[in-house]
């Protein structure tokens, strides 16, 4: 499998840890994003979307990362709960965070980090954070009393909420304020074959400097 993704991607991660997290063979083909090429007619071709990350299995090309964490799930047996009923809040959690955590966390980070200093919009970048608190809260409240967020081992709905968080680049999100989130994050990070997001794909902000 080969995955086009870039280091600085939370949601290319997502996708590189469920495959590594699941034993799946892959291999990193990075995309120069900050380059524009997801913008060039060759990366268009394989993905009209224009994003990262994108994952090619033989004839099968994915992209969109809840979709390919659900696809290495599906394909291997693992980390999508242990019933039907798991599967479900698995999904409903994966769900969730594409629509409510990292799309939030993504645009803050980004707005906050890789654009010129002169042309970070402060207000948005605050109202964003603003909405994280609210996520993190939310995330929080699940992690009350347990391990994981959906039964008693790491599922893609874990590999999914905690994509961006692991990034050290300021957006919002501080370790410290979340014991139970950094609780958490530490047994993931614990798990055998975990790697940070800028030792499991190429790029990275140093690289670029």
């Amino acid at each position: 499998m080969q995955l086009y993704c870039f280091g600085e991607s939370g949601n290319a991660y997502k996708a590189a840890l469920t495959m590594t997290l699941a034993d799946v063979e892959w291999e990193p083909v990075f995309v120069d994003f900050f380059n524009g090429e997801t913008r060039r007619p060759e990366f268009l071709a394989l993905n009209p979307m224009g994003e990262v990350p994108v994952l090619v299995d033989g004839d099968t090309v994915l992209s969109q990362s809840g979709v390919i964490q659900d696809y290495i799930s599906s394909k291997t047996g693992r980390l999508g709960g242990r019933s039907a009923a798991e599967r479900r809040e698995v999904l409903r959690w994966v769900f969730w965070d594409n629509h409510k955590m990292s799309s939030q966390c993504g645009t803050a980070r980004f707005l906050q980090n890789f654009l010129p200093e002169d042309k970070r919009p402060a207000e948005v970048i605050a109202w964003f954070q603003g909405r994280l608190r609210t996520a993190f809260r939310t995330l929080d409240t699940q992690l009350d009393g347990r391990s994981w967020l959906v039964g008693d081992g790491p599922t893609i709905a874990d590999l999914a909420c905690c994509g961006y968080l692991f990034y050290p680049e300021p957006f919002g999100f501080d370790r410290a304020d979340w014991p139970r989130i950094d609780a958490w994050l530490d047994r993931i990070s614990a798990l055998p074959g975990w790697k940070h997001p800028y030792d499991m794909m190429p790029g990275s902000p140093a690289d670029r400097a």
